[in-house]
């Protein structure tokens, strides 16, 4: 989508207010399709109330990045905290100067300065993007945004929803409650009070009647496991963490961790006023209600598969991930601050890193060969596993029947053990860790070099 049809759009999308809240990109500099402010700001979440936020351009909900298919896209990120911040764009194959991780990837982006990042993107679907700095705070006060990748042809749905689940932990009056405790990061993490779709709370949003209509839910929730429900029985996930499935299957329920994404094909009621809801755990989340239209007997349309590379599982080395509580006592730092460290991976906690300590990967893997990943959870807990840099296809789980499909985050739950394959082709260090964010920052977390 040219600048043009992308301001025609939003402009559209802004005197529409039965349509999803976007804040547009700032106007870019020359030669650059997207630039993104990282600044301080208020916004409304509960009425009356002010939340002060960090913020993607001015305002929460962030604006949604559309790239296409196999085209390049430039993305001009100016720095106006008063800490280092990076993105991350959550999902892609992209090359590992792209990524967005501090010092494993690229510079911090420090207070005042500019980094530029520019990529190609191999798959269509559904993606984010967020930074990987002080991230429970920095995604925490609103630093979470969606990113779209249009397919190369296309699909012909009659409307298409960008929803991003968020809860926020803040009060009434709009203040912060704590965004972690160390007795929450030992558990699930620390649950948020305000549940929001795009900023709002239990939004209502037009679609036309009998039409085909695509659902994007991404959890962008430092936390929150959301199990999503529909009351329309007919509703079909048609991609799972951007990745189409071969089969669409009917929608009973599906876990959605932070980080993770799923699109619904839903077909719209055909009488004027009728409603669809998404729910969480029974509570509504988002409703979707039919308007006027000359559409009739739509049918869902097929998506393309993402050219994801084929795992030759015959010669593929297994790689065992044990994922378990750290027994360790707690360290205290010099100045009498701890050092919460909560959870390892093969036995590791993450130590952190800077321009001159980069820690030893947890594995080393060979360009271009299949490894299959044996992922065990040795904890009560849900546990997002996510891969930068590649996809995961899901062959099989010890806990339920799978269907191969292909995620760039594995969900594990209590004491399941997950098997996944990739092909190693995009060389780099690459960050590997659970997608809540609390644990992340207590230990759960490490990379691994393609080389």
């Amino acid at each position: 989508m040219n600048r043009r049809n992308f301001i025609k759009s939003g402009v559209a999308l802004a005197m529409t207010s039965a349509l999803p809240s976007v804040v547009l990109a700032a106007n870019p500099s020359v030669g650059f399709d997207y630039e993104l402010i990282v600044a301080p700001a208020d916004v409304n979440i509960v009425p009356g109330g002010s939340t002060p936020a960090l913020s993607f351009n001015g305002g929460y909900p962030s604006p949604v990045i559309r790239a296409k298919q196999h085209q390049p896209v430039r993305i001009r990120v100016v720095n106006k905290l008063n800490e280092p911040t990076t993105i991350h764009w959550h999902g892609m194959r992209i090359p590992i100067g792209m990524d967005g991780v501090p010092f494993l990837s690229q510079p911090p982006i420090m207070p005042g300065e500019t980094f530029d990042y520019e990529f190609t993107p191999p798959d269509a679907g559904s993606f984010w993007y967020h930074p990987h700095m002080n991230s429970v705070e920095q995604l925490g006060k609103g630093l979470v945004g969606a990113l779209i990748v249009d397919e190369a042809e296309k699909p012909d749905f009659d409307e298409d929803l960008v929803l991003c689940m968020k809860n926020w932990h803040i009060k009434d009056d709009g203040s912060f409650t704590a965004l972690t405790t160390p007795q929450n990061a030992f558990r699930m993490g620390t649950p948020g009070r305000v549940m929001t779709i795009n900023g709002d709370i239990h939004p209502t949003y037009d679609v036309p009647a009998g039409g085909a209509i695509r659902v994007r839910l991404l959890n962008v929730d430092n936390t929150l496991v959301y199990d999503v429900t529909s009351t329309d029985s007919d509703a079909q996930i048609i991609a799972i963490d951007g990745n189409p499935i071969a089969q669409p299957r009917a929608l009973s329920n599906h876990l959605i961790a932070p980080g993770m994404r799923l699109d619904l094909g839903v077909i719209a009621p055909s009488k004027i006023g009728e409603t669809v809801t998404f729910k969480h755990k029974n509570k509504p989340m988002v409703t979707i209600k039919t308007v006027a239209s000359q559409l009739e007997n739509r049918r869902l349309p097929t998506l393309p598969l993402n050219p994801i590379p084929t795992p030759d599982l015959e010669n593929a080395e297994t790689i065992k991930f044990a994922f378990e509580w750290n027994a360790n006592i707690t360290p205290i730092h010099k100045d009498g601050k701890v050092n919460y460290n909560f959870w390892t991976m093969n036995r590791r906690s993450w130590e952190g890193m800077s321009k001159g300590h980069i820690p030893a990967p947890l594995a080393t893997l060979e360009r271009g060969k299949t490894y299959i990943f044996e992922l065990s959870n040795l904890t009560q807990y849900h546990h997002p596993i996510h891969i930068h840099g590649h996809t995961f296809t899901v062959l099989k789980s010890n806990k339920k029947a799978i269907t191969p499909f292909h995620t760039d985050t594995v969900l594990l739950g209590q004491n399941e053990t997950v098997i996944a394959a990739l092909v190693a082709d995009n060389p780099g260090r690459w960050m590997y860790h659970c997608h809540i964010i609390e644990h992340l920052k207590t230990g759960f977390m490490g990379y691994v070099e393609v080389s």
